[in-house]
């Protein structure tokens, strides 16, 4: 990687920048890189910069920041998608040929599927986590976005390994990004389990990306998507709401005027939960990850819509908490049942919207994932990001 640029989410530390987190009053100035960003500048990767985000990490939107909010690089107006909405338009711009996001709750994949690139999700454990602005510690992770697979992986090859700073660091096998196995079979979800909120372009697109799956030669399989769907509820309707509290909620609490009204409605709402409720939701957790663990056994992967829909600024500005929750339809539960996501581009509307798939496995499956990742974007046929656009411009 000697040489090659990236950018940097900032809720990410890189030493001799700020880290904000989209907070000012919450800016401190670190002296070490965090280890993902250690291990990339060791490998002769250069930072040109820190990128926006919706505050604390805290959203799906890209719309949340003192800082303004970025534009979406494929279609004006229409909302960038986040937290991680610099990162994946400095991509899809191509001022930077990959950037580092932080995925809790979609954040590396939304914002990929909105702007026309290939989001990585990594499993859970394998970047390390050191010298990051927790959200929900335990279900953090550092992401990748990149104009193709193979980049993105190259960058998680880099980024990957065990981290005795990271108390939630795994040893997990990466694997090698290669030819896709025979008689793949893909999972996608029934259609009684489809929700695009009537979002009659996203469904027609889902369907799209039906047929390059079977174009790869792959075997459809419908699955019953309801114990995923009841795991992502848990997210922000359960206890782990509480868990962002515990991470920045004193700060919220310390300094009020400074933070972003949705963003502190949301986070303190943890503190009205109990150790009952945590309980009660790790209890149905576990369950609903044995009845996930049953559907994904019949699959190789599984395949479901990035994001359901597509809204514009306008619109999630004026309707902020209910439109970024139904964009968390097909994220939410993904780090909660311990899974590993690709997101990947799969249309582009005639209207200039961009519609992708997220592609997802257990934990330990990275390398599949952008394998077939790669396969479906080629397949797709689909331009990089919005580079011939700005040529046409030009």
């Amino acid at each position: 990687m000697l040489g090659v640029p990236f950018a940097v989410k900032d809720n990410i530390d890189v030493a001799g920048l700020p880290t904000t987190a989209s907070c000012p009053a919450f800016a401190y100035s670190p002296t070490r890189d965090a280890t993902a960003v250690a291990r990339l500048r060791a490998a002769g990767a250069l930072v040109i910069g820190k990128t926006n985000l919706d505050q604390f990490a805290t959203g799906l939107v890209g719309v949340r920041s003192p800082y303004g909010i970025p534009r979406n690089a494929a279609k004006s107006g229409l909302m960038p998608g986040g937290s991680s909405s610099g990162s994946a338009v400095s991509v899809a711009r191509g001022i930077v040929p990959f950037a580092l996001g932080t995925d809790t709750a979609g954040s590396g994949r939304v914002p990929a599927g909105l702007n026309n690139i290939c989001g990585l999700k990594p499993s859970l454990g394998l970047v390390s986590t050191n010298g990051i602005v927790p959200a929900c510690r335990s279900l953090d992770c550092v992401s990748v976005f990149a104009l193709t697979a193979g980049d993105a992986f190259a960058t998680l090859r880099v980024m990957a390994g065990i981290d005795d700073a990271d108390a939630f660091s795994r040893a997990i096998p990466l694997g090698e990004f290669g030819g896709l196995p025979p008689r793949l079979r893909i999972g996608v979800p029934r259609p009684m389990d489809r929700i695009f909120f009537g979002d009659n372009r996203s469904e027609a697109s889902y369907s799209t990306a039906l047929d390059i799956a079977r174009r790869l030669g792959a075997e459809l399989i419908e699955i019953e998507l309801t114990p995923f769907l009841e795991a992502a509820k848990l997210l922000y309707e359960g206890a782990w709401v509480a868990e962002r509290t515990a991470a920045v909620g004193d700060f919220i609490s310390s300094h009020p005027d400074d933070i972003h009204p949705v963003t502190k409605a949301i986070v303190e709402q943890g503190a009205q939960r109990s150790a009952v409720d945590a309980f009660r939701s790790f209890y149905r957790l576990t369950e609903l990850r044995v009845a996930a663990a049953r559907q994904l056994s019949r699959v190789d992967v599984l395949m479901v819509p990035t994001a359901p829909a597509a809204y514009t600024v306008a619109a999630i500005e004026a309707d902020p908490i209910m439109l970024n929750s139904r964009l968390g339809t097909y994220t939410n539960f993904v780090n909660l049942l311990d899974l590993a996501g690709f997101a990947v581009p799969a249309t582009i509307d005639p209207d200039g919207t961009p519609f992708g798939v997220t592609l997802l496995a257990p934990a330990g499956q990275d390398a599949l994932l952008a394998t077939l990742a790669g396969s479906f974007h080629a397949e797709a046929g689909l331009p990089l990001g919005t580079l011939s656009d700005q040529k046409r411009r030009q």
